[in-house]
């Protein structure tokens, strides 16, 4: 039996079709995926599961200056971004969500239907927010964008009709950004982070492990991790630098508790269970959960069922952190 054989068959036709649609490995096949990317998301969110209410919000950027996500200053106030409510009476807790799509790709709509089942599941307010994207913006300026965006949330109580307890989520690149936040907020005495989940998160990923020998080139190949990284990073120093890969950190002692989900064909796998693993060392309460069958990106992938499990599980770790 081939590895093929053995992913799970809805994940496995979702990545098909997915892979219809190659990554693109330069600026310009970027800007058309970009372009792209609105109609198809548009069409695969029609029939969106329901919450209690949705709202655009604007968050004030790190420096107070107009930042757009793609790193363009059109957007005069602040970073996009989208508050899903939960029903029921305010306030709630908050899980500020940041997408994935390798630093350079995603924006609020790629990643809607997963924010609506983890608002459903969790019983918290999801506040998913834009960052400036790479190569326009390499490091550090999602990591910048993503923490203003969790001091700003962990104060805006009135504005998110929240009860002042954050939580931080994403998964891919957004993964590795809920990860960096977590450990600046405990390094810079920030906002108390309650919870920390990190969907198959981009860290610690490393060409000679196992999982990125055996499985690039489901949904991502090495040459799509290569490139991707070397739009964020630009330099082995940044790369070195903890708050862009946190498994660079000394030591994770004083970082929120966490739930790392990996997936069990996904080259990122490796890496997410090595962070795991450095997290428990360091006498952080983990969770660590791999989906044997699954692929990179999965929770993103309607048609899929154990995305959902997935989905249903991390929101009631969330649910728990944050008394929701």
């Amino acid at each position: 039996m081939s590895a093929a054989d053995q992913i799970d068959p809805q994940a496995k036709r979702a990545a098909a079709r997915q892979s219809r649609i190659p990554l693109p490995h330069g600026r310009y096949r970027l800007k058309l995926l970009r372009l792209l990317t609105g109609p198809l998301t548009r069409l695969q969110n029609r029939n969106p599961p329901s919450v209690g209410a949705t709202e655009s919000v604007t968050v004030p950027g790190p420096t107070g200056e107009a930042r757009g996500a793609s790193g363009s200053r059109a957007k005069p106030d602040g970073l996009d971004a989208r508050l899903y409510l939960p029903d029921g009476d305010p306030p709630f807790p908050t899980v500020v969500f940041f997408h994935g799509g390798g630093f350079v790709l995603g924006n609020l709509d790629t990643h809607d239907w997963l924010c609506r089942h983890l608002t459903r599941e969790s019983g918290c307010a999801v506040l998913s927010v834009e960052y400036r994207l790479a190569p326009e913006n390499p490091f550090p300026a999602a990591v910048e964008d993503a923490y203003a965006a969790v001091e700003w949330a962990a104060d805006a109580t009135e504005t998110l009709r929240g009860t002042g307890d954050v939580a931080v989520a994403g998964d891919s690149a957004g993964g590795n950004l809920a990860a960096v936040t977590a450990l600046m907020a405990a390094e810079r005495d920030g906002p108390e982070v309650a919870h920390q989940a990190l969907l198959y998160p981009g860290i610690g990923i490393d060409p000679e492990q196992e999982s990125v020998r055996e499985h690039a080139g489901i949904v991502l190949s090495r040459e799509d991790i290569e490139w991707f990284s070397a739009a964020y990073y630009r330099s082995e120093i940044h790369r070195r630098n903890p708050y862009a890969d946190p498994i660079n950190a000394g030591d994770l002692g004083g970082v929120a508790p966490a739930t790392v989900v990996t997936a069990g064909f996904d080259p990122l796998r490796d890496g997410g269970k090595a962070y795991a693993e450095r997290l428990v060392a360091d006498g952080v309460a983990t969770r660590y959960e791999n989906y044997p069958s699954m692929v990179h990106g999965f929770m993103t992938m309607q048609d899929v069922d154990r995305a959902r499990e997935a989905i249903a599980s991390v929101g009631d770790d969330l649910g728990d952190a944050l008394d929701a």
